[in-house]
């Protein structure tokens, strides 16, 4: 039977109480999250040999996850990844948000959902425990328009799959596009540049230097960008290409196949044997190789995160999604409902 416990996690400067819930199975697969910032903790998974391993970066405390710059494992929103200039036009009116990477806006700004205390309510049923979160984020936070219920519902199965599902309404046309952004390293450790890769879709959306999209949606054929077969990702990683804007690695969005439940990526890790299989019902995924850590961050353990320590595979809409008539739409009008499902399957080989 699985089961579903939680713990103090510490108290945020302005006394709000926080949780770490463990969600396990009897397989002894688990996940522990806590309801600061919806953050992804831990995940223990076996390799081949049955031996279990931590495949996710992450932190020990909850001040650590306060000051975190890297947004390990946290959800993201109200709006995930870049939007030039912080800037979008809605029903005639323009918004000014927070430019907060440089010139542009990055994941909901400073004080985004990753920054939040969620409510949480814990569900056992059988084979399957789930972890509900919900916030309320009001019209103006971050200046983003409309009153914002996001509800997102951790949910661990008996075949080591953890299912994520996204839910919003609101009471005003707003943009919405949340995701999470757990670093995974299925080794349990070291670099991630022998893992194998697969990404299934043929096209990618190029960014210019500062990694905002050009709007042009390109074949990944004949590029680094191909991993249509599985690969390793460091067999391209530092080929020079025309506007991938690369930054010493990955970080590009992925266009996949329509809006119905697909398999968009499978990560493999040769030594241990651990697979990871996402799939999804966005229409994009971005790939992130860690490019940005730097060694001047400690981890679980006192651990120290290098360049390439882990790797995202965050499914979303395309950035910049606002500023691009062309690329679906995170337009949320009043009366919508805006529900996404993504899927981490893990397993070995």
């Amino acid at each position: 039977m699985a089961h579903i416990s939680s713990k103090p996690f510490g108290t945020t400067s302005e006394g709000t109480p926080v949780n770490l819930y463990t969600l396990a199975n009897d397989q002894g697969f688990e996940v522990s999250i806590t309801n600061y910032g919806g953050a992804i903790t831990s995940i223990k998974a076996p390799d081949r040999n049955g031996n279990f391993a931590d495949v996710v970066l992450g932190y020990d405390t909850l001040d650590e996850y306060v000051k975190n710059p890297r947004y390990f494992g946290c959800l993201i929103g109200r709006h995930g990844n870049r939007i030039a200039l912080g800037r979008f036009t809605l029903n005639g009116e323009t918004y000014q948000l927070a430019q907060n990477n440089g010139a542009n806006h990055l994941h909901g700004g400073p004080h985004g959902f990753d920054k939040r205390v969620w409510s949480a309510h814990a569900e056992e049923s059988g084979a399957e425990v789930v972890l509900q979160l919900s916030y309320l984020s009001k019209d103006g936070e971050e200046n983003y328009p409309g009153d914002l219920l996001a509800k997102v519902n951790y949910a661990l199965t008996p075949n080591n799959e953890l299912r994520i599902e996204y839910l919003a309404t609101t009471d005003k046309d707003t943009i919405v596009n949340l995701t999470n952004h757990s670093y995974f390293n299925l080794a349990g450790g070291g670099d991630i540049l022998g893992h194998q890769l697969q990404i299934n879709a043929g096209s990618f959306t190029p960014v210019t230097k500062d990694l905002i999209p050009t709007g042009e949606i390109r074949e990944v054929r004949d590029t680094p960008m191909d991993f249509t077969a599985a690969k390793a990702i460091g067999a391209d990683i530092n080929t020079p290409y025309d506007q991938l804007g690369f930054t010493g690695g990955y970080d590009h969005n992925f266009v996949l196949d329509g809006s119905k439940m697909k398999l968009a990526a499978e990560l493999f890790e040769p030594k241990s044997g651990r697979r990871l299989r996402v799939h999804t019902t966005e229409p994009g995924l971005q790939f992130y190789s860690g490019n940005f850590l730097d060694g001047s961050l400690k981890g679980k353990g006192g651990v120290v995160y290098e360049k390439y320590a882990g790797l995202c595979l965050e499914t979303q809409h395309f950035p910049d999604t606002p500023n691009h008539e062309n690329f679906p739409t995170t337009v949320l009008r009043v009366g919508q409902k805006y529900e996404h499902v993504t899927v981490f399957e893990f397993s070995t080989v």
